[in-house]
């Protein structure tokens, strides 16, 4: 008499030989890119580390999926979450697709470019490959209110761009340095991973953005085609896609709550929130 239920036999004999079906784990990389304060969760390397390591270890690792949903942000953490997933497909070996959602726009594309692959929807928004600040002035409004402007500085550039200080031709143009230099980098990385793919057309790097149809025209992308359509075309129905969850400790999520109740943090909450509407909202058609 047998005490194991046979419908268990296959799953108990994959886990004995280490056979089954292929897997290919999902990362989800959405939201803005950058650190946004306690009350709300950016996209950082530091974040994503843990759920990254864990899609590249898997048994039966087929490939890794990432799931790209951001209209952009910090250039930098754009660059480091890029390099380490393009560092652990290297040392598993294994090809990773990129599907591009709602927007895969600025530092939302430079993660999708750490792919071999891009796939999108027709109406998918893909591009914008540039850099971008913005900020106010408010000289005018300050003497308006009769409120004088005190600051002192040790270094004569340690203010510039100070947006109560009327702008000054030469800041301007350090800044624009700055953002050239960010740019040709953004570039350097998009042709590295695209290469002859890409399209001969002026506008390419000028910051535009396109529908995920034209993205496929212009070699931003590779087709059309939604996450769980093309991994079961190329590793069969079976296919396995768990979710890579990022996991936060009871530490961190006490550290969370607690800041949420400070005044500050809670402004600062807010801030970013604004600030991260109003990245969206630039895609929003």
């Amino acid at each position: 008499m047998s005490f194991i239920d046979e419908t268990l036999v296959p799953r108990l004999r994959e886990i004995a030989t280490g056979d089954g079906p292929p897997v290919v784990p999902v990362v989800q990389l959405a939201g803005v890119i950058g650190n946004m304060g306690p009350m709300r969760r950016g996209l950082n390397i530091a974040s994503l580390a843990d759920p990254l390591e864990r899609a590249f270890k898997p048994k039966r690792l087929a490939a890794v999926a990432l799931a790209v949903n951001s209209p952009g942000g910090s250039p930098v953490q754009s660059a480091l979450i890029a390099k380490r997933i393009r560092a652990l497909a290297a040392e598993r070996d294994v090809p990773v697709y990129a599907f591009c959602e709602d927007v895969a726009a600025s530092g939302g594309y430079w993660l999708a470019a750490a792919a071999d692959e891009i796939f999108v929807d027709e109406n998918s928004i893909v591009g914008s490959i540039g850099v971008v600040s913005g900020g106010f002035g408010f000289v005018d409004a300050i003497k308006k209110l009769g409120i004088e402007r005190r600051l002192y500085t040790a270094g004569d550039k340690k203010a510039m761009l100070d947006p109560f200080q009327p702008e000054k031709k030469a800041e301007v143009a350090h800044l624009k340095a700055l953002q050239s230099e960010m740019h040709e980098s953004f570039q350097a990385m998009v042709r590295e991973r695209r290469g002859g793919k890409l399209a001969d057309d002026p506008d390419l790097f000028s910051g535009a953005f396109w529908t995920g149809r034209r993205a496929v025209e212009l070699g931003l992308a590779d087709g059309i085609g939604d996450l769980r359509s093309v991994l079961r075309e190329r590793y069969g129905d079976k296919v396995r896609m768990p979710l890579m969850r990022t996991r936060r400790s009871w530490l961190s999520r006490l550290q969370g709550r607690s800041a949420g109740s400070d005044a500050a943090a809670w402004t600062d909450g807010l801030l970013a929130a604004v600030e991260e509407r109003l990245l969206w909202d630039r895609f929003r058609l």
